[in-house]
C-alpha cells in the first residue's frame, strides 16, 4: 500500500495558539515547516534545555531506526516531539504496518478528531499487531464512521453547562476550565473529540480565559477548578503560570486540578521549569490519564515520580475499553504499577457515547464485573471508583457490585468477596424494631 499513496494533508494545528516563550517554548508549526513533515532533521533548531526523564533502550532504537539525524537532546525534548508528531499516513505507515482498515481511516479522515502521536509515544506502538493495547487506542480505524443510537457530539451536554465559552459549571462548587483544544496525543474515544483539535473549533485565549476568570471571582461557591482541555500542560509555561496564578488568587478559590495524559505520552514535557512553576501554587493536585499497563515505560515511572517529588498529589483515570482493558489481569497490573509510581488510581469510567464509540464501549455489567475482580483481591489504594458520567450532564453517578444483600431480623445481609454472607446487626434497625 506505500505505492500510489493518495495525497493526504498534514497536521497543521498550532500546538501554541496562544503564543510562545522565545527561550522555551516552541514556535507555530510554520508553513515552511509543514511542506517538511517526513522524516527529516530538523538541524536548524537546537534543544539544549534540561531534563531529567531517562532515555529507555526501546526509545532508542526507535529514534536510530525512525529519527537517525535526530539526536538524544531531541528526543528529550518537548518541543521537538510536538513538532515531529506523527501525525500523517505517510509517516506512520513508516513506523507500523497498517491494516486495511487503519489505512482506510486515516485516508478518509478529514474533520472532527485529528490523528495525532508523539514519536515518543509512537515507540510504544506494535508494528504488527492491530490489536495492542495502546495501538488501538491511537491509530483511527473504520469504526470511528459509525454512529449507533444514543452517541452524540456532546454526550455529557457541557455546551449546555457553560455560562462562558471554555467553562462548564456542573456541580455546584467546582468548575471545569477547558484552556486549549491541542493534545500532544489524541485517543480515538475522546470525550471532546467535538472540539479539540477540529481546525480551530476551539482554540482559547487569552480573552477567553479572562472571560473564565471572571465568572470564577464573581461565584463564591466555587472552590475547585480542574483545568482540562484539550491538555493544559501543552500550553507554554509562561501561560500556565499565568491561568495558576491567576486562579489562585481568587479568595474561595481552594484548590486547583490538572487533567491531563501528558507524563504519559509525552512524559518529556515534565522539565525543571515545569515543576518550578506547579509547585508555586499549592494545593495542586494531578489527575493522569491512564489506559494500560504497557504505558508505565522507565520514561513516564521517571515523570510520575517528579511530579509527586514535587508535592502534587496523583490519581489517575483510566477509561474503561473493549478488547483494550476490559481485563482484570490488566488493570491489576496497571493501578498495582501505579501505586508503586505513588499514583492512586482514582476512577474507571464507562466509556462515553461519543459518535462513533461503540467499537470501544463494554456493557456496564464487564465494568462492575472488573471492581468485583479487584475488591478483596488487592488493597483499597488499588480500586478506583467505577463511574457512569450520566449522559444529559447527570455527572458522574458510581457503580458498585451487589455486596449490600437486604435485610433480616434487624440485620443487614453483606456479601464478601469470596461470595458468602455475613450479617452485620444494624442499631439503627433494631432501635426501630
Amino acid at each position: 500500500m506505500k505505492n500510489n499513496v493518495p495525497a493526504v494533508s498534514v497536521c497543521t494545528e498550532n500546538p501554541d495558539p496562544l503564543g510562545t516563550d522565545p527561550a522555551e517554548e516552541p514556535p507555530s508549526i510554520s508553513s515552511a515547516l509543514v511542506q517538511d513533515l517526513l522524516f527529516t532533521p530538523q538541524t536548524e533548531r537546537k534543544y539544549p534545555f534540561p531534563t531529567r526523564i531517562p532515555i529507555s533502550q526501546q526509545s532508542r532504537k526507535f529514534l536510530r531506526n525512525f529519527f537517525p539525524h535526530a539526536t538524544e537532546a531531541d528526543w528529550c525534548s518537548w518541543h521537538w516531539q510536538i513538532r515531529n508528531s506523527i501525525c500523517t499516513l505517510d509517516r506512520i505507515q513508516h513506523i507500523i504496518g497498517l491494516t486495511p482498515d487503519e489505512y482506510g481511516a486515516i485516508v478518509r479522515h478529514s474533520t472532527g478528531l485529528p490523528f495525532r502521536i508523539t514519536p515518543y509515544y509512537a515507540s510504544l506502538l506494535s508494528p504488527s499487531d492491530p490489536s495492542q493495547a495502546i495501538r488501538r487506542s491511537v491509530v483511527p480505524v473504520m469504526d470511528e464512521y459509525l454512529a449507533s443510537p444514543g452517541e452524540a457530539q456532546d454526550p455529557l451536554s457541557e455546551e449546555h453547562q457553560s455560562p462562558v465559552p471554555g467553562l462548564v459549571h456542573r456541580y455546584p462548587d467546582r468548575v471545569l476550565f477547558l484552556t486549549t483544544g491541542f493534545c500532544s496525543t489524541y485517543c480515538r474515544y475522546c470525550t471532546r473529540s467535538r472540539m479539540v483539535g477540529n481546525h480551530g473549533k476551539f482554540r482559547g485565549s487569552i480573552t477567553q480565559w479572562q472571560q473564565a476568570i471572571a465568572y470564577i471571582q464573581a461565584t463564591p461557591q466555587v472552590r475547585d477548578v480542574l483545568l482540562s482541555g484539550g491538555d493544559p500542560l501543552t500550553l507554554p509555561d509562561s501561560h500556565l503560570d499565568y491561568l495558576l496564578s491567576s486562579i489562585s488568587r481568587i479568595p474561595h478559590v481552594e484548590i486547583v486540578r490538572i487533567g491531563t495524559k501528558v507524563p504519559v505520552v509525552l512524559p518529556q514535557r515534565i522539565t525543571p521549569k515545569l515543576i518550578r512553576i506547579l509547585k508555586k501554587y499549592q494545593p495542586l493536585w494531578m489527575s493522569i490519564h491512564f489506559t494500560h499497563p504497557d504505558e508505565l515505560t522507565p520514561e513516564t515511572r521517571a515523570a510520575c515520580n517528579l511530579l509527586a517529588d514535587a508535592g502534587i498529589p496523583l490519581g489517575s483515570q483510566t477509561v474503561l475499553l473493549k478488547g483494550i482493558n476490559d481485563d482484570v489481569t490488566a488493570l491489576t497490573s496497571l493501578f498495582h504499577g501505579l501505586l508503586k509510581n505513588r499514583v492512586r488510581p482514582y476512577y474507571l469510567y464507562q466509556c462515553d457515547p461519543i459518535l462513533g464509540s461503540s467499537h470501544f464501549r463494554t456493557t456496564v455489567d464487564k465494568g462492575i464485573e472488573m471492581i468485583e475482580g479487584l475488591r478483596g483481591h488487592t488493597s483499597g489504594y488499588a480500586i478506583p471508583h467505577y463511574v457512569i458520567d450520566a449522559p444529559g450532564g447527570g455527572g458522574k453517578i458510581p457503580l458498585l457490585p451487589e455486596y449490600y444483600q437486604g435485610r433480616e431480623n434487624g440485620e443487614v445481609l453483606l456479601r464478601n468477596y469470596e461470595g458468602r454472607t455475613f450479617r452485620y446487626p444494624d442499631p439503627q434497625a433494631q432501635c426501630s424494631a
